[in-house]
């Protein structure tokens, strides 16, 4: 499988940023039939100045028969930022919630963890198979919970959104994180794919929803306007963090 992302900007980062992601790269490659998903080549490793700082954006992205794009995205700026996001986007022909987790990090901590399963059905439910599975999982209990957005109507009720309090926090989250990604493959590999017109057509809907939403992170879109201009981060928010078909 060839490579897409330089090691070197995954070994500067937060700890916690780097164990994430050789986690969620592990799980992938444990459960599912993995091919590169090619991004155009100049989206794959971007650099660019935010603030009189580098920052650098590196990706590496795959698909499998159940997931159309599994995009992993590592970022840092200078010494003080660095920032990991990933979401995995189902197929149109499999019902299955959005996974996504982001990390941002700062002068060496975490100032904010989230990870979800996101229901793409109309009423925003997630399936009985993911309900179970994660209801199963041990209580969470962590120091410093965070607020959602006001657009997060998209999140699920098993959604994790933390500030880390310490280091013990921070391998509960990485255990977390693990145990949703585990779930959601066992779930995908397990689903029937659907046919009809009517079930891909809600399938998609709810990825558009969902995707729309995420698009509305003013936070994102700044720090790409600001570093790249405005018509560069409309098209990688649109095109590479939230695409939809």
């Amino acid at each position: 499988m060839p490579e897409t992302l330089k090691p070197s900007l995954r070994e500067q980062q937060h700890p916690l940023i780097r164990q994430l992601a050789d986690c969620i790269e592990s799980t992938w490659k444990s459960f599912l039939d993995l091919e590169p998903y090619h991004l155009p080549a100049e989206l794959g490793y971007v650099e660019g100045r935010l603030e009189g700082e580098k920052l650098t954006i590196e990706n590496r992205c795959y698909q499998s028969p159940q997931f159309r794009k599994m995009h992993l995205e590592l970022a840092k700026v200078g010494a003080n930022l660095d920032i990991l996001h990933c979401v995995m986007f189902p197929r149109p022909e499999y019902a299955l919630p959005m996974f996504g987790t982001d990390l941002v990090g700062g002068r060496g901590q975490i100032s904010a963890a989230i990870v979800d399963l996101s229901s793409t059905n109309r009423d925003l439910t997630l399936p009985d198979g993911y309900r179970e599975g994660l209801a199963a999982l041990p209580a969470a209990n962590f120091s410093q919970p965070r607020e959602l957005p006001e657009w997060g109507d998209i999140f699920s009720e098993f959604c994790l959104f933390i500030r880390p309090g310490s280091a013990e926090e921070e391998a509960q989250f990485l255990d977390r994180v693990k145990a949703f990604l585990e779930i959601h493959c066992q779930q995908a590999l397990a689903l029937e794919p659907v046919s009809s017109e009517e079930e891909l057509e809600n399938i998609l809907a709810g990825q558009r929803y969902y995707c729309t939403k995420q698009q509305k992170n003013d936070k994102t879109r700044r720090v790409l306007e600001k570093a790249f201009g405005l018509e560069w981060a409309e098209n990688y928010m649109s095109t590479v963090l939230f695409d939809f078909v």
